[in-house]
């Protein structure tokens, strides 16, 4: 019986790998990239006294943030021009005017020589305040030195363990105060082993430029999300449509192909209407983005449906806290005709999509404006006829699965008769 279950496994392990397959997020079609010059990064370390404290993975703060660093240096994209600021790392007395002012540009914002760059990191020790809005500012002016006003994405990505330390300078108005430049620069945040306080200010930066915030208690972390952030820098920049979805399909905005972006609240259901003329294929894809602090457990829907409400298809994905991500997609052919009686030839069809989350927020965090989310709708050519559309969209290769699962549950009944044949021999013996 165990040998006859593997085939089995193997079979159901190959149906959940295609089906899998289908619902997958599309490349944006709307609007062409716009980023005519490099990218730039500026990696905006805390450096202050509390990094000392020794409870990542047994080391200390900073020297996981050491060790994420110097991944990150090595794992840059060619093109991205990357640079250091650190803040808290030279001044370790006590007068608070003074220890305000201590941020500095460790590494320039520039083509990356990553030896340097590393010897550079090399040199931190946790020292001494926390002054995040006055980095942030000199972090702005970093990345728009020498009057550069490219349309090159432009992001700073902050990691600190604790809140801001110079008040009044309140780092949530001085993140509204960049965004306000119109400068296209994004902010986000990561949060070392974060307490409510920090989370909140650190949600509130990311969410003012339209950035994300990250909680890390682990070196791992920390290195894949900085680097996750740093590759997003070197994406070509599209602009997305910004656009307003309904409570219902009757109300909603006509969406043609296109990279279109929105706010949702938490729970709440968005309509949008696409027209898919006969013999074409809708593909639509749809990002929900945890810009603030939410429930450890959520997740995002997309369906197709038809004007008179009867679900054509669907995306669903899942989360358990690991991301601030969400995405999730769906295909619809349209065939040449309709299964209608009188074989009418319709020349388009209106699909509804509806987009839903079950995101909760933390305890504390505000709900509006809406969580961010990104919608990608493209209508492209479709299969020549209904009949190469076979079921769970696999296409033309429903015959090699089914040949698959044959394969596979007649090899199961074989070795299962091949283990009754030895064992009886071996009781005969």
């Amino acid at each position: 019986m165990i040998t006859s279950k593997r085939p089995a496994a193997a079979v159901c392990a190959l149906l959940a790998a295609l089906t899998a397959g289908i619902v997958f997020p599309t490349a944006a079609v709307a609007g062409e990239p716009t980023g005519e010059t490099a990218p730039k990064v500026d990696l905006v370390v805390d450096v202050s006294g509390s990094m000392r404290t020794r409870d990542i993975d047994g080391g200390t703060r900073m020297a996981a943030a050491k060790q994420a660093f110097n991944e990150v240096l090595d794992a840059t994209p060619e093109e991205v021009q990357l640079g250091i600021r650190t803040l808290g790392a030279d001044y370790p007395g006590d007068d608070r005017k003074t220890g305000c002012k201590d941020t500095a540009q460790l590494y320039p914002v520039g083509p990356l020589d990553r030896t340097e760059a590393k010897t550079a990191v090399a040199t931190l020790s946790p020292t001494g305040w926390t002054p995040i809005g006055p980095a942030l500012l000199k972090a702005a002016d970093d990345l728009d030195s020498g009057g550069d006003s490219g349309t090159g994405s432009k992001r700073i990505v902050l990691i600190s363990d604790g809140e801001d330390t110079c008040a009044p300078l309140d780092p949530c108005e001085v993140a509204r105060e960049i965004a306000a430049k119109g400068i296209g620069l994004t902010i986000d945040t990561l949060g070392l082993v974060p307490n409510a306080k920090m989370r909140q200010q650190l949600s509130c930066i990311a969410e003012a430029t339209g950035g994300t915030y990250t909680s890390v208690e682990h070196t791992d972390e920390l290195t894949d999300r900085v680097n996750q952030l740093v590759d997003r820098a070197a994406d070509p920049v599209v602009t997305p449509v910004a656009t307003q979805g309904a409570t219902e399909c009757a109300g909603a905005p006509t969406l043609k192909s296109g990279l279109y972006t929105d706010r949702e609240e938490f729970g709440q259901q968005r309509w949008y209407r696409v027209e898919v003329p006969a013999g074409r294929e809708l593909r639509a894809s749809v990002s929900v983005a945890a810009d603030r602090a939410v429930g450890p457990s959520y997740g995002a829907l997309l369906r197709a449906v038809t004007v008179h409400g009867r679900e054509i298809v669907r995306g669903e994905a899942a989360g358990n806290g690991r991301t601030d991500v969400l995405s999730t997609g769906l295909r619809y052919p349209k065939p040449e005709r309709d299964d209608d009686s009188d074989g009418d030839k319709p020349a388009a069809e209106i699909v509804c999509l509806q987009v839903t989350n079950s995101f909760a927020p933390a305890s504390g965090v505000k709900t509006t404006p809406g969580l961010p989310l990104e919608l990608t709708v493209d209508v492209v050519d479709g299969p020549s006829n209904a009949s190469d559309v076979a079921s769970f969209g696999l296409g033309r290769g429903w015959w090699l699965l089914g040949a698959l699962i044959l394969t596979g549950f007649l090899a199961g009944l074989v070795w299962g008769w091949l283990s009754r044949w030895r064992l009886a021999v071996w009781r005969t013996n």
